[in-house]
């Protein structure tokens, strides 16, 4: 097994779930990229909106490293949620191209400072506010990750497209056909466990 820097692993993981929750928006009308797909209002620019918001606190402003961004949304005062959906006003551009700025910042983080370098998250409560740079980098990691998996249905949701990067899929390759009796298989599953109940559970 070739040894990798602890950095680089974590980066790559970072990097393919920014590229994966950018590519959602991809081919999509403004409404569709706006529009609450959830009744908790989840929506795919809000996602990225989120993710560089994320990104510039606890990769920048937790270490010591503001990036001067203003960030309205998630200032003292704020409207609750506003952090996850674009206004009319804020057009697509302006949203992926901070997101992209994000990216340079917290990179710029992660290459200038040891992985246990500590910093202070002022949102946490105080006594528990201190938190390394591999803390940090993970926890921005699964966050991205957690709301890529959002998009993914989202997007699935929307115009069935569906994939975990343009040049991998991570799906069978099944036509529409094979599809539907894949999902006409689990509806009957489903059914029939339900009409079993537990009484006919065999694990």
């Amino acid at each position: 097994m070739t040894p990798t820097d602890p950095k680089t692993d974590l980066h790559y993981y970072l990097q393919s779930a920014r590229d994966a929750l950018l590519w959602k928006l991809e081919g999509l009308s403004e409404y569709d990229i706006r529009r609450p797909a959830t009744p908790t209002g989840t929506n795919l620019l809000g996602l990225v909106k989120h993710a560089a918001s994320v990104e510039l606190g606890y990769l920048g402003d937790v270490f010591g490293r503001p990036s001067g961004e203003p960030l309205p949304w998630v200032t003292d005062g704020a409207e609750t949620n506003a952090d996850m959906w674009a206004t009319a006003d804020e057009s697509r551009a302006f949203v992926v191209e901070l997101y992209r700025r994000a990216w340079v910042h917290a990179d710029a983080t992660i290459d200038a400072l040891a992985l246990d370098t500590v910093g202070r998250v002022r949102w946490w409560a105080e006594g528990r506010d201190e938190v390394t740079l591999h803390h940090a980098v993970t926890r921005v990691i699964a966050d991205t990750q957690r709301h890529a998996g959002h998009a993914d249905i989202i997007r699935e949701l929307t115009d069935g497209a569906v994939g975990m990067r343009e040049d991998n899929a991570a799906v069978p390759p099944g036509g529409k056909a094979w599809w539907e009796e894949y999902r006409g298989r689990l509806e009957q599953a489903a059914r029939e466990a339900e009409s079993r109940g537990t009484s006919g559970q065999t694990r």
